[in-house]
């Protein structure tokens, strides 16, 4: 007999694209269990979603670069997910905003008042790069600056653009974000949602060559094919590629069509004959960063080449130097080598791998705890892998509650778990929560200063986040 609980109270913390679907998948399932033949007739699920930031979407919002209009898709796609679940008669998603678990409310308090927690608060912070130099002034990690351009409310609103010559170290979409918003001009954005603070900052910038660096050749790239072809569109930029680089390269031979198709564009820049533009964006493959040079700051960053080899046997090519180094002029370096996990105070984390230990989702040791996104598996993956692993995640969450594991033997919450609403604990605090209602509020503000910007766009970001509070409390208690 299933001790599914009544009305299953869950907690999410985190309202990117992972805690969203989660939430979806969840609210989907519960009432999927609803309708069946014998089934649950009275079940139903209250899920709250938990954000630090006062508007939803995560990176889908301070991650990923202005000029990606498909985002624009996904987007619209979460948004239906929120929207269709607290307009309907029956509770399912809530949105609540501008609370930091650990700050606002403790992760015990959620257990306390939640048959289960799912923790889905991403990546927000860069990897590290062990090499001499990396902490001299003029050397960013790629996460804040991507942060800067897409207007997130605790970065600073400048960013210093007074190098010529830049440096980014990466292969994947990350790097290209960063590079590709470098090397544009800024009158090319104005018609994004970018921020007035990051147009009058790039627009002062004095960049004119932008190197991207990978430890590995272009057939291990890690682009995706439409940012690549993005790379070439760029007015007034000339892309640059090395034919010592492509020895042995051979795009037939490609393992997939998305990598052959990547290749063949490469392989259509080079024969380009020189251009003319006003700046430049280098390509280079074949390259471990090995030193940041510079007296008080950077002034050039080194390099080793690398190449394959294989060892006789079925083993995969290893990766390694060839002894050689090459030096570049460069007044500042930005590191896309990827994303670190965002732990949750008092949640367990593994400190090397960057994630919650789990298994499948289930938190290691910790019933009614459950992680899903770049928290759970780590900051790999595009929007369909964060779909499959939400699944997961919810699939085992259901699973224990059909079980009985999250209830007591009445099937409620247990007589220790709080009771009461938890925003009447927040507004004991007097925490200046946002909801969906205040981030529709906001988001119609921003698509109004768009309109009647003097660069008509889809909408303008509000970058201080007492500002975002303030729209969507309606000048309610600011903090």
């Amino acid at each position: 007999m299933t001790s599914f609980p009544p009305a299953l109270r869950v907690a999410i913390v985190g309202a990117g694209p992972a805690g969203i679907y989660a939430g979806n998948l969840l609210a989907t399932a519960v009432l999927r269990r609803a309708q069946e033949p014998g089934g649950l007739p009275d079940a139903d699920v209250e899920i709250d979603l938990f954000e630090s930031l006062p508007a939803p979407y995560g990176l889908i919002r301070y991650g990923v670069a202005p000029d990606h209009p498909r985002i624009k898709g996904i987007v619209n796609s979460l948004h239906e997910m929120l929207d269709a679940s607290t307009s309907s008669s029956r509770r399912t998603i809530r949105f609540i905003g501008n609370v930091e678990v650990g700050r606002d409310i403790a992760l015990d308090e959620l257990r306390e008042r939640y048959h289960a927690v799912i923790l889905a608060t991403g990546a927000i912070r860069d990897a590290v790069l062990d090499i001499p130099g990396v902490d001299l002034p003029g050397s960013y990690g790629a996460a804040d600056f991507v942060a800067w351009f897409d207007g997130h409310p605790d970065v600073a609103r400048t960013w210093p653009l007074d190098a010529s010559s830049v440096a980014v170290i990466g292969n994947g979409n990350v790097a290209l974000d960063v590079a590709r918003v470098l090397a544009k001009h800024a009158v090319d954005l104005r018609t994004t949602e970018v921020p007035d603070n990051v147009l009058e900052g790039l627009e002062s910038s004095a960049v004119t060559d932008v190197h991207v660096f990978g430890r590995r050749g272009p057939a291990d790239i890690k682009f995706t094919p439409i940012e690549l072809r993005e790379l070439g569109e760029v007015r007034d930029v000339d892309i640059v590629l090395y034919d010592e680089d492509f020895e042995g390269v051979d795009p037939a031979a490609a393992p997939n069509n998305q990598l052959k198709v990547m290749l063949r564009t490469l392989n259509g820049w080079r024969e380009r004959p020189a251009g003319t533009a006003s700046r430049r964006l280098h390509l280079h493959f074949w390259h471990a960063p090995v030193e940041i040079t510079g007296d008080g700051k950077v002034e050039g960053i080194r390099f080793e080449r690398t190449r394959l080899v294989t060892d006789g046997t079925d083993a995969a090519p290893r990766l390694t130097g060839t002894g050689e180094f090459r030096d570049y002029a460069v007044q500042s370096v930005y590191r896309a080598v990827g994303y670190y996990g965002t732990r949750v105070v008092d949640a367990p984390f593994d400190e090397v791998r960057g994630v919650v230990p789990n298994d499948g989702g289930r938190v290691d040791g910790e019933a009614g705890l459950y992680a899903t996104g770049w928290i759970k598996r780590g900051p790999v993956g595009l929007i369909g892998h964060t779909k499959s692993d939400a699944l997961e995640t919810i699939t085992h969450l259901v699973a224990d509650a059909e079980a009985g594991l999250l209830t007591d033997a009445s099937g409620s919450l247990s007589p220790s778990k709080g009771e009461g609403d938890v925003l009447d604990l927040l507004d004991a605090r007097e925490t200046a929560y946002t909801t969906w209602d205040g981030w529709l509020a906001l988001d119609a503000h921003e698509r109004h200063l768009g309109e009647t910007h003097a660069h008509a766009r889809e909408r303008v970001k509000v970058v201080p986040r007492k500002e975002q509070v303030a729209v969507s409390r309606d000048d309610a208690y600011v903090r």
